[in-house]
């Protein structure tokens, strides 16, 4: 009698891969990884890129400027390669290589337009550099 009892709990409660006996499983409602990341934590990226658009208010030419701390790092960078300082040209060519491959493939078209959209673009840039044209010559003619 005892092995027909021994055999109807194991299969009753089965145990193996995918499950583990009853005394070992998880509560309800209780975590399983109690000490885990905490909740808002920022990786690296994150925190130089808010860090980087912070804002600086600088004074320029007497004037009081408000720029992000990115444009005014990359100032600093520009006037120390004009004045000479290697290192510092070393870097702004290699920002500068960076910037340009970027650019390139966000120039790149996912799809190529139609000839009527092509015209309609075509339109409007004609329509800009007359309007263009035409302030230029009223400023001219201002002086």
């Amino acid at each position: 009698m005892d092995r027909q009892n021994e055999s109807e709990k194991r299969q009753a409660t089965k145990l193996g891969y995918g499950n583990p006996p009853k005394h070992t499983r998880f509560k309800k409602g209780q975590s399983g990884n109690p000490q885990g990341r905490p909740k808002g934590t920022l990786n690296m990226a994150t925190v130089l890129e808010r860090t980087l658009r912070e804002k600086l208010v600088i004074n320029e030419n007497g004037k009081r400027k408000t720029i992000t701390k990115l444009e005014a790092a990359v100032g600093q960078l520009t006037d120390k390669a004009a004045s000479g300082d290697l290192k510092a040209l070393q870097l702004l060519a290699t920002l500068v290589r960076s910037a340009d491959e970027r650019g390139m493939k966000a120039a790149v078209p996912n799809s190529t337009l139609d000839e009527a959209d092509e015209k309609v673009v075509l339109g409007i840039l004609n329509y800009l550099e007359a309007a263009n044209k035409g302030d230029q010559q009223d400023e001219t003619a201002a002086q």
